[in-house]
């Protein structure tokens, strides 16, 4: 991560990811995301503050065999249908991951796309987010590792739905004693 502030953190200075303050400016094109890391077991859709974890947490997961696409979403709306349609074909599992509530956010549009494309059974998605309670005050990475918005809580729920796909796929495997 640039910068010793966190990006999102309401603290001044955070850095934005993959900013090259050394040459020009270059134009964005409104509605297209940037495919940080290429990889081939899971691709993660992060939005916002959640692109330095989630960047941090492929990196955890490469160090045990997983190898994750990362995507820096840039837009909500509009999408960016094209790139999210091609991860879905490619992909097993999409994570999305926004430090913002979940109903109504990031990771819902991203599921209406697939929807609306006819690819939700395709590909299984989880979305990373906060619930849709009251958040109460308090230190931003603190608040953000209690909702596992942070490397480890990305890692780990990564990590924990591929093995849980895999034990389905593969079936549970015990020998039962029958009477």
């Amino acid at each position: 991560m640039q910068g010793d502030a966190v990006a999102g953190s309401g603290e001044p200075g955070g850095d934005g990811f993959g900013v090259d303050i050394s040459s020009p400016p270059k134009l964005m094109e409104i509605g297209k995301g940037e495919i940080i890391k290429q990889g081939s077991d899971v691709a993660i859709l992060a939005y916002g503050s959640m692109v330095y974890p989630s960047v941090d947490a492929a990196e955890q997961l490469s160090r045990n065999g997983i190898h994750p696409t990362v995507v820096n979403a840039r837009f909500v709306k509009p999408l960016d249908e094209e790139l999210i349609i091609s991860l879905a074909r490619e992909h097993r599992l999409i994570v999305t991951v926004e430090e913002a509530y979940l109903a109504g956010g990031f990771g819902s549009a991203v599921m209406e796309l697939l929807e609306a494309r006819g690819l939700q059974d395709s590909v299984k998605v989880v979305r990373m987010g906060v619930p849709d309670e009251i958040v109460t005050h308090g230190d931003p990475k603190r608040l953000l590792g209690d909702y596992g918005l942070n490397a480890e809580g990305i890692s780990s729920k990564v990590s924990e739905t591929l093995a849980g796909m895999d034990n389905s796929k593969h079936g549970n495997r015990r020998i039962r004693a029958v009477k």
